[in-house]
């Protein structure tokens, strides 16, 4: 029994050290937006809003596209680190550092047909078009910095080590937000601006990385040729979970992107307020996030160890985590909704409107809550075929019928339904599939 309690109670500060760092880190991401929306929305036009909206899409389109570099990266190296494998921890390292690099070298060098096709999948008004196009062109050289950073963070993660992303993390946006009211306080650009700010921001957060790696990971910063470090193997199966892992993004990414495009289409204004709405829904997904990223590294271990019991009860107790912070976020969503959006936008046109979708947001981290951790969980045993497979069920199969379905009927209402219904059936898929791919450790 004692065992037990002291198990318990391990696993739960392990939880809170992993997580409590990683909230930190990716809530600085959304109160970026929240800051960006807000100097845009401040602004005497709204087309403002509208165009880091869509050229943040792209952006999300792009980089999430390949958050599978810190997803798997993250979970190969929680096993090297659990079966005490260290040169497979420096052999990641190197991998995932050559095709970050190699892959923003190559966005780099396609930017050009990469904007033409996003903006003939996009809907929206000429003027916010062409605000879009220019914060394009001028974001896309932050590539190199934002693919290394993910490779890094990945890495320092699966070596259950959540703090120096964190400071990472704040460091970046802590200087992204200073770069913003230089060059919109300060020098009156406008998303331009926003833009230049998130360049200078992601090189220094880059630079301050290597610092960290080189201060205090300096024992794995050994020296292998390139026969060792590309094995032909584990190369084969470094490709086949990022394979997985980037399908699976694509899809998530495309729905987010297909919700921004869709509300473009209904109006200017309905494409502003669900930007800003949507900002709640960023809020809470990177705090979840937290809990979703210290499952990676504890269910990774637990799998390199070949450890089952300890995996399965580390699952149990992230879900109390996890509905734990649902229930918390509703309730503040729908005690100080039209509070927190006067925080955005003194637009009262823009606040009236969102009143209407305002239950939506309220009831989606309780909605989306499963998929979250569930994400964490799969990433953590490299469980990404199966990952894959429900989010193509769920967006293809669910997304899709329930908004062309809701669409004309209800207008932005089915938009945000068919939102919903989409996060609820990937935790629901993942949770039908669980028994199966968890207990793959022990065979």
């Amino acid at each position: 029994m004692q065992r037990n309690l002291n198990i318990v109670i391990s696993l739960n500060r392990q939880i809170v050290r992993l997580s409590v760092p990683n909230i930190v880190s990716n809530i600085t991401v959304p109160l970026l937006g929240l800051v960006d929306m807000a100097m845009m929305g401040h602004l005497d036009n709204p087309v403002y809003i509208g165009a880091i909206a869509l050229g943040g899409a792209i952006f999300n389109v792009i980089y999430m596209s390949f958050g599978f570099l810190r997803m798997s990266t993250s979970g190969l190296t929680a096993q090297a680190y659990g079966a005490k494998n260290k040169k497979e921890i420096t052999m990641i390292l190197y991998r995932s550092l050559a095709v970050a690099f190699l892959f923003a070298l190559v966005l780099i060098i396609l930017q050009y047909p990469i904007q033409w096709l996003s903006f003939k999948m996009l809907d929206g008004s000429e003027e916010v078009k062409m605000l879009a196009r220019q914060y394009f062109y001028i974001r896309i050289f932050a590539a190199p910095a934002t693919l290394g950073l993910y490779a890094l963070n990945g890495w320092f993660l699966g070596l259950q080590n959540a703090r120096i992303p964190m400071i990472i993390a704040i460091v970046v946006n802590t200087l992204n937000i200073g770069f913003n009211f230089l060059f919109i306080i300060g020098l009156k650009m406008t998303s331009d601006g926003v833009a230049m700010a998130s360049v200078l921001a992601q090189y220094s957060g880059l630079l301050l990385a290597f610092v960290f790696l080189w201060k205090h990971f300096k024992v794995y910063l050994v020296r292998y040729v390139s026969s060792v470090i590309f094995k032909a193997d584990a190369l084969v199966r470094f490709f086949r979970v990022n394979s997985d892992i980037f399908i699976r993004t694509l899809l998530l990414i495309l729905v987010l992107t297909f919700f921004t495009s869709r509300s473009a289409r209904i109006s200017d204004t309905i494409l502003a307020v669900n930007s800003l709405l949507f900002q709640f829904f960023f809020i809470f997904s990177y705090f979840a996030d937290g809990f979703a990223f210290a499952g990676e590294a504890l269910t990774g271990k637990a799998k390199g160890a070949n450890d089952l019991p300890l995996l399965k009860k580390t699952i149990r107790y992230l879900f109390y985590w996890g509905w734990g912070a649902a229930v918390v976020f509703s309730l503040l969503y729908f005690s100080f909704m039209e509070m927190l959006m006067r925080v955005l936008t003194d637009n009262d046109a823009l606040i009236f409107t969102a009143m209407d979708f305002k239950w939506w947001v309220i009831i989606l981290p309780l909605t989306s809550s499963a998929a979250f951790i569930w994400d964490g969980v799969y990433i953590g045993i490299t469980a990404a075929k199966a990952m894959r497979n429900t989010m193509i069920i769920a967006s293809l199969l669910v997304f899709a019928p329930a908004y062309w379905l809701t669409i004309d009927t209800y207008g932005n209402h089915g938009l945000w339904f068919a939102l919903n219904l989409f996060m609820v059936s990937r935790g629901l898929l993942m949770w039908a599939w669980a028994g199966k791919v968890v207990g793959v450790i022990n065979r």
